[in-house]
């Protein structure tokens, strides 16, 4: 087990925990460790007094090669995203509260309003329910594996995912950022949606902002908008 990438899990485990993005043992925080095996958090285990040998090893087929725990009830989804993307490092997965109420809710996470977020990850689709831990939450994510590096889990969290463990962690605190940002905005009256040639702007100056490494579903978002333009009204589905 590396040492340094074990201590970085247990320090995200504890920051998610501390920031309210878990709660007790909920979400999981996993990095690839070779081409197919990867170190996973436990199940059951409360992600802010996890200990570096609570941590399990895993292969890419979910077979236990090191540790004394069951891992995480979510492994499937983590190895559904590393099976498709090489270029995954990490993954973690929380429950932010107000982008999971924008699930809830009903409420879409894709359309530009926060430049930040159109720049880094382009927009946070939302994958349709389903359950928790089961295979079938595995292949609900993988339509959206190849464009986005963070997901929306319909009535129940989030993932995001990065070349690194910092990558993807960072990723989940924007994600309930934003979400708040606009949680406040809808309270003071209302959002503004960015304009197409707004968005276009920033897509533009994307290519000379550092750290945006991942996948980006770059000029869709502007397919998206005339769409949008179109038939008059927000949408509130992104299923594929």
């Amino acid at each position: 087990m590396d040492k340094h990438l074990a201590r970085q899990v247990v320090e995200i485990g504890r920051a998610l925990y501390e920031k309210g993005l878990v709660a007790g043992a909920e979400g999981n925080i996993s990095v690839r460790l070779s081409a197919d095996t990867i170190l996973i958090t436990p199940s059951g285990k409360h992600k802010g007094a996890l200990a570096e040998e609570d941590l399990v090893v895993i292969d890419l087929s979910g077979n236990v090669l090191a540790g004394r725990h069951r891992p995480s009830s979510e492994a499937q989804l983590h190895l559904a995203i590393y099976r498709q993307r090489e270029d995954v490092g990490a993954v973690v997965h929380a429950h932010p509260p107000t982008a999971t109420a924008f699930t809830v809710a009903g409420l879409s996470m894709l359309d530009p309003v926060l430049p930040e977020i159109v720049v880094t990850l382009g927009g946070v689709p939302t994958v349709p329910f389903a359950v928790p831990g089961t295979a079938a939450l595995a292949d609900a994510i993988r339509p959206y594996l190849d464009d986005f590096d963070a997901l929306l889990l319909e009535n129940h969290g989030a993932v995001t995912m990065g070349p690194d463990l910092e990558s993807a962690h960072q990723k989940m605190e924007s994600l309930e950022m934003a979400a708040r940002i606009r949680w406040m905005a809808r309270m003071l009256g209302g959002e503004r949606q960015l304009t197409r040639d707004e968005v276009a702007a920033l897509l533009a100056a994307r290519a000379y902002v550092p750290a945006t490494s991942g996948r980006h579903p770059g000029t869709k978002l502007l397919k998206w908008l005339e769409d949008q333009k179109e038939s008059c009204k927000p949408a509130h589905s992104d299923r594929k």
